[in-house]
């Protein structure tokens, strides 16, 4: 029997823990799902109790995740990003797999050489943003040079947004489908990427004010933000020499302003504690952002004056909504902005029971072959069905399920710290993505004209 142990099982891991507890009776897998609050998880194994089980865990508990670990063939990490290092530390100390939906961070990087002598595979971003877009990339990529052609061009976006029925109301087009904090903290390190071999920058004060519009076949138009690093991904796709290369983030058209709006106000910072009294307002906080004002002054227009907007546009109809001019409490006292930010989204954009969320993802690939430029589109759009089986859910869990399953199979060949951009990982994952989950990737391809415009 292999036994595997599951570190975290929120929202997030809805669609992986059903994937895991389906195959469990015929892989001959027993389960272990340590969780902060495992009493949720009661009613999920109720009929899985001959090879699941539920344990209350707490990372900080060093020695608990020693324990659990070392009773562990492979561990499959759900847990907040920063938890990674120990788990993956831990791993390597007691010689046992790791799988995680994660990106494989410097430090992590650096367990490379140890896991691989002990013979360990520590499968790292195996979800869907890092996971899928590596996989689907790499898929057209290799299709790309088995024909030889030579990439001049490849751009990658991905966004967790509203099915278009779920968006009602609601001015931004948006909610919560993933962690809040992760959402209001997005892109304050300097986006880096290429454009025609030149090497661009995006401070985070110019991030969202700079976007670039696209299609996605049946779905609309979005916006696409860049996103982190664009650069660190050229090696592992094998595009060293690429002259454009970018990956970025994608929201529905109108966000992008607002949000800027919002970094400008100082609203997104996270670096300072203000000191203030759970019972501020809302009103009071905008107001002490401001130059001041007599009292009876309007705050929206001074603040749509400050911030160069128009009164009755549509970013102002967004802050409008969100709250931002009202006598609401704050809530939270000696906060950074960002937390009262958060705790605000929070309850605007609270996925209800009756909401589905979606996922898109695009690839835009231009390249040459014979003397022709062809541009190729790769995209991906995933309904949920609740609140809790996501969209989101299920593109982050169905992967790594996915590779912990043949993981434990002993079909990953690769030891050391592995993405999956190899065609042995990630070629049966996409293939049964397609066949048993019906989540695929749309492909089109069109001949260009000279300038690179497609036909």
């Amino acid at each position: 029997m292999t036994r595997l142990l599951l570190l975290g099982a929120g929202r997030s891991a809805a669609s992986l823990l059903q994937y895991l507890l389906r195959y469990a009776p015929t892989e001959g897998w027993f389960l272990t799902i340590a969780d902060v609050n495992p009493a949720h998880l009661v009613p999920v194994l109720a009929a899985h109790s001959e090879y699941a089980r539920a344990v209350p865990f707490d990372v900080q508990q060093e020695s608990l995740l020693e324990s659990l670990v070392e009773q562990a063939d492979i561990v499959i990490s759900m847990l907040p990003a920063s938890f990674h290092l120990r788990v993956a530390e831990a791993c390597v100390r007691h010689r046992r797999h790791l799988a995680t939906a994660s990106y494989a961070t410097d430090e992590i990087r650096q367990l490379h050489a140890e896991a691989e002598e002990a013979g360990l595979t520590m499968l790292m971003e195996c979800g869907l943003d890092p996971g899928l877009d590596h996989m689907s990339a790499m898929h057209v990529l290799q299709d790309i040079r088995a024909k030889g052609g030579k990439l001049a061009s490849f751009k990658s976006y991905c966004g967790g947004l509203l099915a278009p029925e779920s968006e009602g109301d609601n001015p931004w087009k948006y909610k919560f489908t993933w962690n809040p904090r992760n959402v209001v903290l997005a892109g304050q390190s300097t986006a880096k990427y290429l454009e025609d071999g030149h090497l661009r920058f995006i401070p985070y004060q110019q991030l969202f004010a700079r976007y670039e519009t696209l299609e996605v076949p049946g779905y609309g138009q979005f916006e696409g933000y860049a996103n982190r690093d664009s650069l660190s991904y050229r090696a592992p796709y094998g595009l060293e020499h690429i002259p454009t290369m970018l990956r970025g983030t994608l929201r529905r058209p109108g966000y992008c302003a607002a949000w800027h709006a919002l970094v400008q106000l100082g609203l997104t910072d996270d670096s300072v504690q203000l000191g203030n009294s759970s019972g501020l307002t809302w009103r009071e906080l905008v107001a002490a952002y401001l130059p001041r004002v007599p009292d009876d002054f309007d705050l929206a227009a001074h603040l749509a004056t400050y911030l160069g907007l128009a009164p009755e546009g549509e970013e102002m109809q967004r802050l409008t909504w969100l709250g931002l001019f009202s006598d609401k409490p704050v809530g939270h006292a000696n906060a950074t902005p960002a937390q009262l930010l958060e705790r605000l989204l929070a309850e605007k954009w609270q996925l209800a029971p009756h909401d589905h969320d979606m996922i898109v993802m695009q690839h835009l690939f231009t390249y040459e072959l014979a003397g022709k430029q062809y541009t190729r589109t790769a995209s991906l759009l995933v309904l949920g069905e609740d609140a809790t089986h996501t969209a989101m859910a299920k593109t982050v869990g169905l992967p790594l399920g996915m590779a912990v399953r043949r993981l434990a199979r002993g079909e990953v060949a690769h030891r050391g710290v592995v993405i999956p951009t190899h065609a042995d990982l990630y070629e049966p994952i996409l293939a049964e993505l397609k066949q048993d989950y019906q989540i695929e990737f749309v492909e089109e391809e069109k001949l260009a004209d000279r300038r690179g415009l497609a036909d």
